[in-house]
């Protein structure tokens, strides 16, 4: 069904999809190509929510040259009002002859909608081309839009004998600097980070995004007064975290989870939301069910032993990013998880293997759910 070319063509709408990355959130990442013969003539990546969308940027650069065009998109063309037009109906209008998509879009409201639409139109519509790396580019987006819960990406840090820190509690630094910029380039993709009061207080961590620590490349892209901050989530049952607090005195907004029996409000930034918990703890999966609400599709989660124990056995996690650095703390030292009562093999969290990289003088793997 498809073509050497067509599949070069969908590389390229994947990787201006990419582009939008840091900025998209909580929208899809979404790439277009308009091609007459062999030839691209408009192309165009959606930047912000709210704004256009690919292919609109896409019709932009094509004009009159889109009649008649091949239209190549990572996702199905949207079909209702929301924000911004429908892309199925602009591409009608543009006299389109033929589109190929990825995927179909996972959202409830479109489903199928725009693909229908546009072959009742006349217009030939083929699905399928690269789906894999198009549902990898918008993991958070999908699973969102089908489970009603966000992605969840939990980063570790060790030594070689699974440390994360002295008894003491000295952990500075563990991984190198390549590996905590490398962080940055996480921290920027998701809409949200998730910590604890206890890490709060222990690190007094700024958890945003620094735009110096980021590649020059990603830095030349996006200037610093366009990056978006992802929000940040304290999970704080008891209050314990202070106004004076390194996190509130920077920009971006700040989510305070707290118990249904308290309402403090820290700062003018900051919101609370409550959710369910008992004498152990929060329900975590309470928690990412009111993220969700807000309209948060990706979590990347910094904390210690007993978050990100509690995250793997709730099977909340859906990614793992473990930076691994050539060091031995030996048995004394701090474990990189709180994970007790498992009581058999079947119980224990499993994952694939989908990428070993070296990053500087460490390693980072990235795990998914099995």
């Amino acid at each position: 069904m498809f073509s050497d070319f067509d599949t070069r063509m969908m590389e390229r709408a994947l990787a201006l999809a990419a582009l939008g990355r840091f900025t998209t959130a909580p929208n899809p990442r979404v790439g277009c190509v308009i091609t007459q013969g062999e030839h691209i003539v408009g192309e165009g990546f959606h930047q912000r929510a709210g704004e256009a969308h690919a292919e609109v940027f896409a019709l932009r650069a094509a004009a009159e040259k889109a009649s008649g065009a091949t239209a190549y998109v990572t996702l199905e063309p949207c079909s209702h009002f929301g924000r911004t037009p429908p892309c199925a109906n602009a591409l009608i209008d543009a006299g389109v002859k033929r589109v190929v998509c990825a995927m179909v879009d996972p959202n409830p409201e479109v489903a199928g909608r725009g693909i229908n639409r546009m072959r009742d139109a006349g217009i030939e519509v083929d699905v399928g081309l690269k789906q894999t790396d198009a549902e990898t580019l918008n993991a958070p987006f999908i699973k969102f839009m089908t489970t009603g819960m966000p992605y969840v990406q939990l980063k570790l840090a060790s030594t070689l004998d699974g440390r994360t820190a002295l008894a003491n509690g000295d952990s500075k630094w563990i991984t190198g600097a390549e590996a905590r910029a490398d962080v940055q380039v996480y921290r920027a993709m998701s809409g949200a980070i998730l910590s604890t009061s206890q890490t709060v207080i222990d690190d007094n961590p700024s958890l945003n995004v620094r735009w110096a620590q980021l590649p020059e490349d990603i830095q030349q892209a996006y200037p610093e007064t366009s990056l978006r901050q992802p929000i940040r989530v304290i999970l704080d049952r008891q209050s314990r975290v202070k106004p004076d607090a390194h996190l509130f005195s920077l920009k971006g907004e700040v989510i305070m989870v707290h118990d249904s029996a308290n309402d403090n409000v820290l700062t003018e930034q900051t919101s609370v939301t409550h959710a369910n918990s008992n004498e152990a703890g929060f329900d975590l999966h309470d928690v990412m069910l009111k993220l969700a609400a807000q309209g948060i599709n990706h979590v990347w989660v910094e904390a210690g032993a007993n978050l990100a124990g509690a995250l793997l056995k709730a099977g909340l996690v859906d990614e793992l990013i473990v930076y691994q650095a050539p060091k031995v703390i030996g048995a004394d030292g701090r474990p990189l998880l709180a994970l007790s009562g498992l009581e058999s093999m079947s119980d224990v969290p499993e994952f694939i293997l989908d990428d070993v990289t070296r990053v500087g003088n460490d390693i980072r793997m990235t795990l998914r759910k099995q």
